[in-house]
């Protein structure tokens, strides 16, 4: 009698599971970013469906077509979506294990006695039956593992989500490598084509007897140097494009038909919204599967504090057995059984202890593993921030760079066809031209890739997620 009413008392209290309750982590974040906000930068908050689609912002249907193609095709996010899928599955485990077990059995047994030790007759046994078996959950133990669980597809969708951001930001900017490497083709190819007139115009002068030879060979090197740059920027042109292909889950060379023609940089717009270090932390998808998996290891302290206490179950079985087939389902042929039982491992040379050390020492490295995904996302974004409002800037001067150079190319060649100064002079303004029409191109496609790093950072590009990817 005391034994049931200690056993009622400890069911009756023991709603509460076993180990710590789960409390998120208090993060202090500055009330604004360290970096001095330009460029057309605004701490003002930024439009979800704009930060969702932020691609749409460069108004470049091409890019924006890539993009749905990603979405659908690439294979490591395939990869994700089946990652949820599992984790939804186990979560279905972990919560099976609250509901009571039931088995049916059957078996049909011949047998000989020996004739030493029994009658030596020869019988057969039949039985079928139902076992039912139920563990209560008095420490919480289950619960606790269902909570992880939980928490581990709650991970999971936020390693999805985290998937998209990274999978959307490396398409657009491979796209913007593409553009980028197509306008220093054109600069290449258009100096190539002015640098092969100066080219003949020195070998005339030389022909004519205008001109020595030197100035030949110094234009023939000039222009044997800009061809000698042209191969490079194909090869880097054409390993963007396969690496779109690829990132669409398609095969090298699927995307070569569509790309090949020359368009320009995609523009940034005047005003991009960021908000505030705050925001970035709530929305960034690796900062919110950090949390989740520090959830889930907190829960597991838990379940290996369940195993501290006795374990309740419930059993029974109902079934029928006899000699022969025919009287199996006679009613003497019933049988039955069940009742209560608890088991409690009272030694295990410290093994459950060290155990829960373990799971301690795990959630402390989650912990730590939170911290840092909040600083690398706060570095990201500061990363990101100065370097697209300084890349607008050198982009600026680089503007102004090219317009002379431009100008002192005109100039020296018509000095040097004049006879008012010598080739180098063209030689030098020639070369500069390149190089920094050349920079600029690549500050363009900078600018614009800066601008999808910072829509990265901020963790743009997976609100839109269908619903049935967050279940």
């Amino acid at each position: 009698m005391n034994f049931l009413m200690g056993l009622a008392i400890v069911i009756l209290s023991g709603c509460a599971s076993v180990g710590p309750n789960y409390v998120p982590p208090k993060t202090s974040a500055s009330l604004n970013w360290h970096t001095q906000l330009k460029g057309g930068l605004t701490a003002q908050e930024m439009n979800p469906q704009t930060l969702a689609a932020w691609w749409t912002t460069l108004d470049d249907p091409a890019l924006s077509h890539l993009i749905e193609r990603a979405v659908s095709g690439n294979l490591d996010l395939k990869k994700a979506g089946a990652r949820i899928r599992e984790a939804r599955a186990r979560r279905g485990i972990a919560k099976a294990d609250r509901f009571p077990t039931l088995d049916a059995t059957g078996s049909a047994v011949r047998s000989r006695n020996s004739e030493e030790t029994g009658t030596g007759k020869t019988g057969s046994l039949y039985d079928v039956g139902i076992d039912a078996g139920w563990e209560l959950d008095i420490f919480g133990g289950v619960r606790r593992s269902v909570e992880a669980a939980g928490a581990d597809l709650g991970a999971t969708q936020e390693e999805l989500r985290d998937t998209r951001v990274s999978l959307l930001a490396e398409v657009a900017l491979n796209y913007i490598e593409v553009r980028t490497y197509q306008a220093r083709l054109t600069v290449a190819e258009a100096n190539l084509a002015a640098q092969s007139e100066t080219y003949q115009l020195t070998l005339w002068r030389f022909e004519a007897g205008l001109s020595d030879e030197l100035a030949v060979n110094q234009a023939r090197y000039n222009l044997e140097n800009t061809r000698s740059q042209i191969p490079t920027l194909r090869t880097g042109l054409e390993q963007s494009m396969n690496r779109i292909a690829v990132l669409l889950g398609e095969q090298p060379g699927m995307v070569h038909k569509e790309l090949e023609q020359y368009k320009s940089i995609p523009v940034t717009p005047l005003e991009v919204a960021v908000g505030i270090p705050a925001d970035v932390l709530r929305r960034r998808p690796d900062v919110r599967r950090a949390e989740r998996e520090l959830a889930a290891q907190t829960a597991r302290i838990g379940v290996a504090m369940a195993d501290l206490y006795p374990k309740f179950k419930l059993s029974g079985s109902i079934g029928l057995e006899a000699f022969s087939f025919g009287n199996l389902l006679s009613w003497s042929a019933r049988t039955i059984s069940g009742g209560p039982s608890v088991t409690w491992q009272i030694f295990d040379a410290g093994a459950i202890r060290q155990n829960i050390e373990a799971q301690s020492a795990l959630q402390e490295q989650c912990l730590i593993a939170y911290e840092a995904a909040v600083l690398g996302a706060l570095e990201e974004v500061e990363n990101a921030l100065v370097a697209y409002a300084e890349e607008q800037k050198r982009r600026q001067s680089l503007t102004g760079t090219t317009r002379a150079a431009q100008r002192a190319v005109d100039l020296a060649q018509v000095k040097y066809q004049t006879g008012l100064a010598d080739f180098s002079n063209v030689l030098d303004a020639e070369r500069s031209l390149l190089s920094f029409q050349d920079q600029l191109a690549q500050s363009e496609g900078a600018v614009s890739s800066n601008l999808v790093r910072l829509y990265k950072a901020l963790g743009g590009g997976w609100t839109s997620l269908a619903p049935e990817e967050t279940k």
